[in-house]
């Protein structure tokens, strides 16, 4: 898979140091995401069983023991995975899955 952006990941863990502890995760998920070939929402959930696949390609990622929360966007067509929010999870409750 083709992910957009690594940035969106290093700025979360590089801005506040209270977020650190998400470096390795994030980056053990990227490297998983980078060699993965989902063709389709069921491809995502074999690879990771508590993926949250919602409309519209959308879906969201527990990160570091479900501390974090990973919102992509899957072009499965294309195999591009856009990376549209990472937080915690009261950053999480605060946005609009479908519109981030």
């Amino acid at each position: 898979m083709r992910i957009i952006a690594l940035s969106t990941l290093k700025a979360f863990w590089e801005h506040d140091a209270a977020y650190s502890d998400a470096t390795e995760p994030t980056l053990a998920w990227y490297r998983h995401a980078l060699k993965a070939d989902w063709a389709a929402p069921v491809d995502v959930k074999k690879d990771f069983r508590h993926a949250s696949i919602l409309k519209d390609g959308r879906v969201v990622f527990n990160i570091a023991g479900n501390k974090y929360r990973l919102v992509v966007w899957i072009n499965y067509a294309y195999r591009v995975v856009y990376i549209r929010f990472i937080g915690t999870h009261a950053q999480y409750d605060q946005i609009d899955v479908q519109t981030v």
